[in-house]
């Protein structure tokens, strides 16, 4: 990782307090969906690593599924248009569907998979982000629940990539500008 570290400008969030907010979210969680068919969809891939220790922290019964969807192609800013590179596997009527996300920035992929989602009559969809950067909002949406609000800067770590790169790292960072201004 010691390759990886020397990109980072500074770290944001340590691991030691991600963990405690994950854990102290996954209760929050379990309480709100108590007696609730509960179904947490995490999209791909950044999402699978808060996803998974945000699983284990919940409670209740819940079933997992996954969605791969795209607006960045291969820039760091998104290109306002949503692809779907995997569709979930299970018809979502009648679950209360939990949407995992590593971060809420510009909401425009959040804001598509909340409405493609009622559509295909999900119960009730909610949404939990590891980050929400409300600076670069454009859609009209809010995460139900949040872990760190973040400033407007490019963050990497905890799944959180820049060119498939820093997704191992254990904490949030900031990444260089001169790492993704090349």
């Amino acid at each position: 990782m010691k390759n990886m570290e020397q990109d980072i400008l500074k770290v944001l969030i340590e691991e030691n307090s991600i963990q405690e907010r994950v854990r102290s979210l996954g209760a929050q969680i379990s309480r709100d969906y108590e007696g609730k068919k509960l179904l947490v969809l995490g999209v791909l891939k950044g999402s699978f690593v808060f996803m998974a220790d945000l699983i284990r922290a919940i409670t209740v019964p819940c079933e997992v599924e996954f969605m791969a969807v795209s607006s960045y192609r291969s820039g760091v800013k998104s290109s306002g248009v949503v692809k779907i590179i995997k569709d979930i596997d299970i018809n979502p009527l009648d679950y209360n569907i939990l949407i995992v996300e590593d971060i809420l920035d510009s909401g425009l992929t959040l804001s598509y998979l909340r409405d493609l989602l009622m559509q295909r009559d999900a119960s009730d969809i909610k949404i939990a982000t590891l980050l929400d950067k409300p600076a670069r909002r454009v859609a009209d949406i809010s995460p139900d629940y949040t872990c760190f609000e973040v400033p407007d800067e490019f963050v990497v770590g905890y799944g959180l990539d820049f060119a498939e790169r820093y997704r191992n790292l254990p904490y949030v960072g900031v990444l260089k500008p001169e790492i993704y201004e090349k």
